[in-house]
């Protein structure tokens, strides 16, 4: 990758200029759903997002619970320049296991994108679905959401992150 490639995707407008908005300190409200429009839980989220590898990639490590029990995550996202898609892997204490999950996907507006991955579910039954949708709505606000999506089914909310950035 040239340096040139990176310095015009990291210029207002490019994939790395949006990945680049959303560095800074978060706090907000994480919801999880385990069945459709049945909310299961609510608890306060606090989260770190910092550019790593000169812009590059940003990570985002958080911390927040699960039914009163502590919960952690990291999630490094990128763009591939040569693929021209972005890019994700996530990792969590909860829902995750000890699994690393990578996901794809194409950009949206600049405001927003969507990467797409599976999960294990068991040796004879197929891999579910995982979409994760990023979107900052303005430059003090960030909405991250999961859907679940089972074999042959539309996709469920799963996660709902709603962040304010941190003064």
């Amino acid at each position: 990758m040239s340096q040139d490639r990176l310095q015009q995707s990291q210029s207002p407008g490019g994939p790395h200029h949006f990945l680049s908005r959303l560095v800074g300190g978060w706090e907000g409200v994480a919801r999880t759903w385990f069945e459709p429009d049945k909310l299961g839980d609510e608890s306060p989220i606090t989260g770190t997002i910092r550019s790593v590898l000169d812009g590059r990639f940003v990570v985002h490590e958080y911390t927040s619970s699960l039914g009163g029990k502590p919960l952690s995550g990291l999630a490094t996202l990128g763009h591939h320049l040569d693929g021209r898609h972005f890019t994700m892997s996530w990792v969590d204490s909860f829902h995750m296991g000890s699994d690393i999950m990578t996901l794809l996907g194409e950009a949206g507006v600049s405001d927003r994108f969507s990467v797409l991955g599976s999960y294990f579910t068991g040796e004879t039954t197929p891999r579910w679905g995982w979409r994760v949708d990023i979107e900052q709505p303005d430059p003090d606000s960030l909405v991250i959401t999961h859907f679940n999506i089972q074999p042959d089914e539309a996709p469920q909310k799963a996660i709902e992150i709603q962040y304010r950035r941190r003064a």
